[in-house]
Order: C-alpha cells, then structure tokens, then sequence
C-alpha cells in the first residue's frame, strides 16, 4: 500500500471515531445495553428527516392502523403515541386531525369539559389547518369532518356561559 493510502484511511477511520464519540455524548446512554436502542431512533431519525428533504416522506401505515384501533377503542392516549409515531414530522393532516380529535373525545364530559385537554386541542387543530385549510375527514364514524368544526367545539368547550349550568347537558352526546 501507498504511504498516501494509509494515511487517507488513517483519516477516515478517525473521522468516524469523532463521529462516534460526538453521537455517545449526544444520545447519553445510561448503560451499554440502551446503545443500540439510541441507535436506533437515531437512525430513524435521520432516516425521516432525509425523506423529507428528498419528498419522499409518508406516513407509518402500520402505527397509524394501530392508532385508529386504540382510537376506535377510545383509548385516546394510546392512539395519540401511535398517530404521533406514525407522524413524527407533523405533516400529515389526516393524522394530525385523529390527534386533535382524540383531544376532544378524551376532554368530553357530561357535567364539564376537561380545559386543559381542550386547550391542547385547540393548539393543535390549529396546525392541522396550517397544514391543509380545506381538510374534511373521510371516516364515517366521526361527527364532525372538518378541523373547523372541531375548533368551534374547542372553543365553545372552553367559554363559559349560562348554558353550561343547564341541567339537561349531561343528556347531551359526544361527537
């Protein structure tokens, strides 16, 4: 081998040394066993953020089934880890939208509203309009199709007025 090639590789490996040592810092693992846990968000990570610079960034289909399925099962918080998994960029408004939803039928209440799920959803379906204005959902089992209609629950949630003292609310339906 060339005396120039050795030194090039020389380089290289050290490069990836460096590289190496900055990651470790970076991650902090708290053991030797969580590296390749770190490892692997990092990679996926990385692997997102290049799909988006590419275009080429789309939804995990499969932790999006497995958040409709707990959504479907109102187990709200469950599908909120799901869709934001499945979503990790924020970029799509249908998943956006089973977010701020599940804000809302988790946040319902017969006697009162839960106001700081409420608020959490009203940030968020903000969002959700940023991304796609004219966004109207295509599942049959939601009430409401818009994330209009869903901020107008937001807010009218959160304000307080005569009607919420009204006896007959609790007769009142979830959407």
């Amino acid at each position: 081998m060339k005396e120039k090639h050795i030194q090039l590789l020389g380089i290289i490996l050290a490069g990836i040394y460096a590289v190496f040592i900055i990651w470790i810092y970076l991650v902090e693992p708290k053991s030797l066993t969580e590296v390749p846990t770190k490892a692997q968000t990092t990679i996926e990570n990385v692997t997102t953020k290049a799909q988006v610079i590419t275009n080429t960034y789309e939804v995990d289909q499969e932790k999006f089934n497995a958040g409709l399925a707990a959504f479907k099962k109102d187990n709200f918080i469950a599908a909120r880890d799901y869709f934001q998994r499945a979503d990790p960029e924020r970029r799509d408004a249908k998943t956006q939208f089973y977010i701020t939803y599940s804000f809302y039928r988790q946040g319902f209440g017969k006697v009162y509203n839960d106001n700081e799920l409420f608020k959490k959803g009203l940030e968020e379906v903000d969002k959700v309009i940023a991304l796609d204005k004219n966004f109207k959902s295509d599942d049959e089992n939601l009430r409401m199709k818009t994330p209009v209609e869903l901020k107008n629950e937001f807010e009218e949630g959160l304000n307080i007025t005569a009607d919420d003292f009204n006896p007959f609310k609790v007769l009142r339906e979830r959407k």
